[in-house]
């Protein structure tokens, strides 16, 4: 049986269809997953006042996941990945929460609004189980993620740009509630709302955000290819692709300094 023809049967958003420059990334060809195309914010409508902040799903280069993962273990996180729940913050189809769950984490939860994603990456949750990939418990949420109800103890959350200036703001006004007295980890790609996080570092009313990194993280060959032929199938030509994402990495260290 084919597996991905068969996720794929039933409505598509536009942008999943071979008219609207749809084209499988390798990640999705080789785990017969769902995880390809590229659907801009204006089509991902739910009927909450935020949709105009939602930029637009497309699934993370894995090597540049990878990558900055490795970068973040590297830096010595407050706590052991055994404790540590792993947050994918507008997570789309799941491919985040898929190469997540490969990794020891205590387990890992995507976040997503829109309902047709969801039940997409309902689906590759349970292919990823199925054929024993998923390392650790994993679930996806229907849900605002400024809105989401925090799980207990450390997290590491994992933002690919999801969203605009003022959900990014009103997003960390929510995580510094819930996290006030403990850490939370940030992994953001394609960080182009680094200025919202430097506004709440600097404001000693909402506590302590430290950037622990900002710099380049490159793709690897085969990711770089793929992406530049999937963007430039694009018939709109509104996004383009480099061999590097910028991403940054930081901590909320609770109104408690230390």
């Amino acid at each position: 049986m084919n597996v991905l023809r068969t996720m794929q049967r039933g409505p598509r958003l536009y942008g999943l269809n071979k008219k609207d420059g749809f084209l499988p990334h390798p990640f999705d060809l080789e785990n017969g997953v769902r995880t390809s195309g590229l659907i801009v914010g204006r089509h991902l409508k739910t009927g909450s006042p935020r949709d105009r902040q939602t930029t637009a799903y497309y699934g993370v280069a894995p090597s540049v996941f990878q990558a900055l993962v490795r970068r973040w273990r590297r830096m010595r996180p407050a706590h052991p990945l055994e404790e540590t729940t792993f947050l994918d913050i507008g997570a789309g189809m799941g491919r985040a929460v898929l190469l997540a769950a490969e990794m020891p984490f205590h387990d890992v939860i995507g976040v997503e609004m829109h309902p047709t994603l969801v039940r997409i990456a309902r689906r590759n949750l349970t292919l990823w189980r199925k054929v024993g990939r998923a390392a650790v418990p994993m679930r996806m949420v229907e849900a605002d993620a400024t809105e989401f109800v925090f799980p207990p103890g450390p997290c590491v959350a994992f933002l690919f740009n999801p969203f605009g200036a003022a959900a990014m703001r009103r997003f960390l006004r929510h995580a510094a509630r819930s996290f006030c007295d403990r850490r939370l980890d940030i992994l953001y790609v394609n960080n182009e709302q680094e200025g919202v996080l430097e506004e709440q570092r600097a404001n000693e009313k909402q506590g302590n955000f430290v950037r622990f990194f900002s710099g380049q993280i490159r793709r690897s060959r085969a990711d770089a290819k793929a992406d530049h032929e999937i963007l430039s199938n694009q018939p709109d030509g509104e996004y383009a692709s480099a061999d590097y994402e910028d991403c940054s990495i930081w901590r909320w260290q609770g109104t408690s300094r230390e």
